[in-house]
C-alpha cells in the first residue's frame, strides 16, 4: 500500500515515515477513542502523569484540526498525559497561548508554526524555560532555528509538486491554486511546488477561508472570467467541496483536486468527482508529537536527527482509495491546512 500511495514521493519521506511508525508502535496500552477536553490516565498507568499543551493556528470551524486533536488525545490517553488544547489563527494571539502554557507549568508544548515570525519570541521563551517544544503541521523550515526539538508533518513544497505531477498525467494545462489563509507559509509553499512541476501555467487565488460564501463567489467569478482554467487545486477538504459547487455554478469543466481529505472528499475521489487528494495524515501528526513529549521526558529521546519527521505527502486517487477506507469509515477523517 505504501508504494501505491506514495509513489515517487516516498523517496523523500520514507525515513521520516518509518520514524513515525516506530513512534506509534512504542505507544503502550490499547487504542482509545478521541474525545473532547483533557485526556489522561490511559494505558501508561505506571507512568507519572505529565501535562502537555497543544497550541495550533486552527481557525474556528476548520474540521482539519479535529483530526489532529483526535490523534493527540489518543496519544495522551495511552501515555498518561493531561492534554491542554488551545488555538488561534492570529500569530500574535497564538504566541500568547504559548506563554500561557509556560505560565501553567506544562511539561511539554506542541505547537504549529504557520506564522513562525510572530511565534518566535514566545517559543524561544518556552525553550529557555527548559520546556521541550515540538512542532507539527507547519514549521518545517523554522523549527530548528527556534530551538524546537523535532517537527512532524509533510513537506509542503513536495506536496505541491505531487499535485503538479498528477495534473500533468491528466493532461491539464491551466491551474489555479486556491489559498484560504494569506500569509500562511505552508500554503504558499504548496502552490510554489505546484508551479515547479506543473507543465502548464498556474496562478494563486486568495480567498477568505473563514467565510465560505466568499470562497464560493471568488472561485466562481475566477472560473467565469477565465474559461480556459481546466484545473483547480484547493488546499483543504472543506474548500474542495465548496469549489465543487463553484465549478458547477460557473459552468466550468475544470478538474478539481485538493490537498487534505475528509469523508466527503474521500467519497468524491472514489466516484471520480475529485481527481485526487494529497494526504498528510494529520492524525499521525497529533499523535506522534504528544508521544514524542512523553519519550523525551522519560529519557531525552528525540526522533528525526535534526530533520523533519515526514507524515506525507501521499497521493490518494480512485485507484488506491480503498487502501485508506478505514480512516474515513471509522471517523478519523482529515480536512484542511
Amino acid at each position: 500500500m505504501l508504494k501505491s500511495r506514495f509513489g515517487r514521493w516516498s523517496k523523500i519521506g520514507l525515513a521520516g515515515l518509518a520514524g513515525v511508525g516506530a513512534l506509534a508502535l512504542a505507544a503502550c496500552g490499547s487504542p482509545a477513542g478521541a474525545g473532547g477536553g483533557a485526556a489522561g490516565s490511559g494505558g501508561g498507568v505506571d507512568e507519572e502523569e505529565i501535562k502537555v499543551a497543544l497550541v495550533t493556528h486552527a481557525a474556528p470551524g476548520d474540521t482539519f484540526w479535529d483530526t489532529i486533536r483526535a490523534g493527540a488525545e489518543n496519544a495522551a490517553e495511552r501515555n498518561n498525559v493531561e492534554l491542554l488544547y488551545s488555538s488561534d489563527p492570529d500569530g500574535a494571539r497564538q504566541a500568547q497561548l504559548v506563554q500561557q502554557a509556560v505560565d501553567q507549568g506544562v511539561d511539554g508544548i506542541v505547537v504549529t508554526l504557520a506564522k513562525s515570525d510572530a511565534m518566535a519570541g514566545e517559543v524561544q521563551k518556552a525553550v529557555d524555560a527548559g520546556i521541550p517544544v515540538f512542532s507539527i503541521n507547519a514549521g518545517e523550515d523554522a523549527f530548528k532555528d527556534l530551538g524546537v526539538l523535532a517537527h512532524f508533518g509533510q513537506n509542503e513544497f513536495i506536496a505541491g509538486q505531487a499535485a503538479g505531477e498528477q495534473f500533468n498525467d491528466a493532461g491539464l494545462k491551466k491551474a489555479v491554486c486556491v489559498i484560504q489563509e494569506q500569509g500562511h507559509v505552508g500554503l504558499e509553499s504548496r502552490c510554489e511546488g505546484l508551479a515547479d512541476t506543473f507543465e502548464g501555467t498556474s496562478e494563486v487565488l486568495y480567498v477568505q477561508g473563514t467565510d465560505m460564501t466568499n470562497v464560493a463567489s471568488t472561485i466562481t467569478s475566477k472560473l467565469q472570467t477565465n474559461s480556459d482554467i481546466d484545473a483547480v487545486l484547493t488546499l483543504g477538504a472543506p474548500f474542495a467541496m465548496t469549489a465543487m459547487d463553484s465549478i458547477a455554478d460557473a459552468g466550468s469543466s475544470a478538474t478539481l483536486a485538493t490537498t487534505d481529505l475528509n469523508a466527503d472528499v474521500y467519497a468524491a475521489i472514489k466516484d471520480g468527482t475529485i481527481l485526487f487528494g494529497i494526504d498528510q495524515q494529520p492524525f499521525l501528526q497529533g499523535y506522534s508529537a504528544v508521544e514524542a513529549v512523553r519519550l523525551y521526558t522519560e529519557g531525552g529521546y528525540v526522533l528525526g536527527g535534526g530533520q523533519a519527521v515526514l507524515t506525507g505527502p501521499a497521493v490518494v486517487n480512485a485507484d488506491n482509495a480503498e487502501s485508506v477506507a478505514s480512516q474515513f469509515d471509522g471517523g478519523d477523517a482529515e480536512s484542511a491546512e
